[in-house]
């Protein structure tokens, strides 16, 4: 019986000594190499540490490059579209197909406007901590949206307002 019991007891540590591994691995590793799971795994006392920043900054920069290199495709597939489409409804399609990438560049614009600020907000220290409260924001809300200015429940306030009075 007490065979038993040493059995399921040293089936149990590997586990606890993995998730450890996980939060530690951080440790060990330049900011922009960790992983959302890492990062995740790190305690509450480090938030907004060196290493969160420098991944931050690398996934903003990532994201910020790949809006950038969309838009120079879209550039280049509008010149190379040119061509006279002699029927009417192939005309239209080309048309709406061009209509829908350009609000779609339109979109990743102002994203990139607020990928921007969120770069400032990093440099000036200000990253991660809500707007309205002052209070952070949550490493699982920032992985999600890395742009986010406010945290779950002021953006759940702000919904509010704007869904009672239209603003």
């Amino acid at each position: 019986m007490s065979t038993k019991t040493a059995t399921a007891t040293e089936t149990k540590r590997p586990a606890a000594k993995s998730k450890s591994g996980l939060s530690e691995a951080w440790r060990h590793k330049p900011g922009q190499e960790l992983s959302d799971e890492e990062v995740l795994a790190m305690p509450d006392s480090e938030y907004m540490n060196d290493h969160q920043i420098a991944f931050f900054r690398a996934k903003l920069q990532q994201l910020r490059d790949s809006i950038l290199d969309n838009a120079d495709e879209t550039t280049e597939h509008l010149r190379e579209d040119t061509t006279i489409v002699p029927d009417p409804a192939d005309r239209a399609t080309i048309e709406e197909e061009h209509a829908l990438e350009l609000r779609t560049r339109d979109r990743e614009r102002k994203l990139l406007k607020k990928i921007m600020q969120s770069i400032a907000r990093l440099d000036s220290g200000e990253y991660g901590y809500c707007d309205e409260t002052g209070e952070p924001i949550g490493l699982g809300r920032l992985i999600a949206r890395p742009t986010a200015t406010l945290s779950l429940e002021a953006q759940q306030r702000r919904e509010m307002k704007q869904k009672m009075f239209g603003d």
